[in-house]
């Protein structure tokens, strides 16, 4: 990890919480200023590793931490998980060196006065088994040779009594191992920042109630979040609140914490309302939190839940199974396989996609079916239709909000209809990966195909039809392949908004400018355009975040728009739109 003093606030120990409250030093700000008459002065401090962690992608990281250190872990089982993949790193090493980092409230009469967030001390590391370890390890240190540290004129007596106070143990997630070791002191240093950024950034303690699955799942979407933050998908400043939020609940949990320790006896009256007051602000604070984690921190368009299941992935012999929904099989509905298919048969569609793995089929028979784990599909599989597509129909559950919902890297629905009934989410949400239609009918209620960000669709030979909004919506930096379709009657939400009542056949978000491609396509008899582009408002623009102006500015957006016309009208020419003011149309 850099030692930078930005990155350095993010890095404070998780389990050990936030800063300390100050006290008064033997040394004062003034005295450290003036150097206060000490002979050594403290050298620079060594370079630490580089950051392991920094190096993985999102998928990588999702695999480190739920396929590895958290597989099949209960939130409740966190810590005692964590204790034992430190305590493997460390007993293979007793001494080693590493820069301790803490907060400057140990050193000086007021830290708020100093420019900086730690004070780095460079030191030996010595580590002893434990009896119970835990998260919160604690080793024994001492200042190494030769005396150095990120302030040049700290005094070395100054550490020394700050160490001896605390019996020379300091928690080991304030070490920061130092280059030129050897790989076993590398893999320590690794270790510890997987174990740091797990509790700075993904840890959450109203997550102990979590079974296994769901935590995994959690743990996922934060990293997937973290990530969206890190590469500018979630705009900035909202970005910026979120960890602005997040940080002060960790304040207010360890103020909540130190005021109750430090009442010795039974509660007063005004100590008691005061415990009260600071437990209901933490609590609606947290119910802050998870709603912003429960939604899609996304800058555009409404909020939608997020699926809360892992990946099964692949099975392990690569080995496909082909399911077929009917209750019971013939011959005639065979005759089509292969010899050698492995085929499964299911009552129903739901618990065949609940068993489904990676790399299988879902074969439907002529009928109605219903299915909840539609909204939940995580595995790249086929579901097809057998017959025309009027003749295989799924019918949404009105009790859910969602239809059908992918983050699957290639799922496929072939041949088949979908009829949506009081579900208000998008017929079909695409949130992550790709999902293909072809040959399909979607009779929409709600909203039509919504394709978020990052996200991409294909669409081919289908029809879409009775859309409230757009038969198809585009976010932001999404892609889709449009051809052969037919894309009629949509847009029929009443709405005093001119701006909104004009929206047609596709909606397209930007900025980024979403990539799409339409050839064949029939856009007709919808409440207004057949493409609009809805331009990002002046304040989304021109959006900026203590001082720094984001790269999307008031110039960019102008550009992605006129870029994005240009290429739709490259390709229009191949498609018919029919609607009442035809073409393409730009709103705000």
């Amino acid at each position: 990890m850099a030692s930078s003093g930005a990155e350095a606030k993010e890095e404070a120990p998780g389990p050990n919480g936030p800063p300390r409250s100050a006290r008064p030093r033997s040394l004062s700000v003034a005295g450290a200023a003036e150097g206060s008459g000490v002979e050594e002065e403290a050298g620079p401090l060594p370079d630490q590793f580089p950051s392991y962690l920094a190096a993985l992608t999102g998928r990588e990281k999702v695999a480190l931490y739920c396929d590895g250190l958290l597989k099949d872990c209960k939130a409740e089982d966190v810590n005692e998980a964590i204790s034992k993949y430190l305590l493997e790193k460390l007993k293979q090493k007793e001494k080693w060196f590493g820069i301790w980092k803490t907060n400057p409230d140990f050193f000086f009469v007021s830290s708020e006065e100093i420019p900086i967030p730690y004070v780095g001390v460079f030191v030996e590391v010595t580590f002893k088994l434990l009896e119970n370890p835990s998260a919160n390890f604690k080793v024994s240190v001492s200042v190494a040779e030769p005396f150095s540290s990120n302030i040049a004129n700290i005094p070395r007596p100054l550490v020394d009594e700050v160490l001896k106070e605390m019996d020379h143990c300091v928690p080991l997630l304030e070490i920061y191992p130092v280059e030129g070791q050897d790989t076993v002191v590398s893999d320590i240093a690794s270790a510890l920042e997987i174990v740091r950024f797990f509790y700075d950034f993904l840890w959450r303690d109203w997550d102990d109630d979590e079974t296994s699955e769901t935590y995994a799942a959690l743990i996922e979407e934060r990293i997937k979040i973290w990530c969206d933050i890190q590469n500018g998908i979630i705009p900035p400043p909202i970005a910026h609140r979120f960890r602005r939020h997040l940080e002060k609940y960790k304040s207010m949990h360890l103020e909540l914490i130190n005021y109750q320790s430090n009442i010795k006896e039974e509660p007063t009256a005004e100590e008691a309302i005061e415990c009260w007051k600071k437990y209901y602000e933490l609590i609606m604070l947290c119910g802050l939190l998870k709603i912003w984690e429960d939604l899609r921190l996304r800058a555009h368009g409404p909020l939608t839940p997020r699926i809360l299941k892992r990946r099964k992935g692949y099975r392990e012999d690569r080995k496909s199974v082909t399911y077929i929904i009917a209750k019971t099989v013939t011959p005639e509905m065979v005759k089509d396989l292969s010899s050698n298919t492995l085929i499964q048969q299911h009552d129903n569609l739901n618990s065949a996609l609940g068993s489904c793995y990676s790399g299988d089929n879902v074969l439907l028979f002529p009928g109605e079916y219903k299915a909840a784990n539609l909204a939940m599909l995580t595995e790249d599989i086929i579901i097809k239709g057998v017959g025309r597509p009027e003749e295989t129909v799924i019918v949404s559950e009105p009790a859910h909000e969602s239809f059908v919902v992918s983050r699957a890297q290639n799922v496929k629905l072939m041949n088949i209809t979908l009829l949506q009934e009081g579900t208000v989410d998008g017929i079909v949400v695409v949130e992550s990966g790709h999902t293909v239609l072809e040959n399909c009918i979607l009779k929409c209620e709600g909203t039509g195909i919504c394709v978020l960000v990052g996200a991409s669709l294909t669409v081919i030979n289908s029809e879409i039809t009775g859309a409230q909004g757009a038969g198809v919506e585009l976010y932001p930096g999404s892609t889709a392949v449009l051809e052969g379709n037919k894309i009629h009657h949509c847009n029929n939400l009443r709405t005093i908004d001119s701006s909104r009542g004009s929206l047609g056949g596709i909606n397209i978000k930007v900025l980024p400018a979403p990539k799409l491609r339409m050839k064949n396509n029939h856009i007709h008899s919808n409440n207004g355009y057949g493409v609009t582009i809805i331009k990002p408002s002046s304040e989304q623009l021109g959006a900026t975040t203590e001082g720094t102006v984001e790269s999307a500015a008031a110039g960019d957006g102008e550009d992605s728009v006129s870029k994005l016309m240009q290429e739709l009208s490259l390709e229009i020419k191949t498609n018919i739109l029919e609607d009442s003011d035809k073409g393409i149309s730009i709103v705000n």
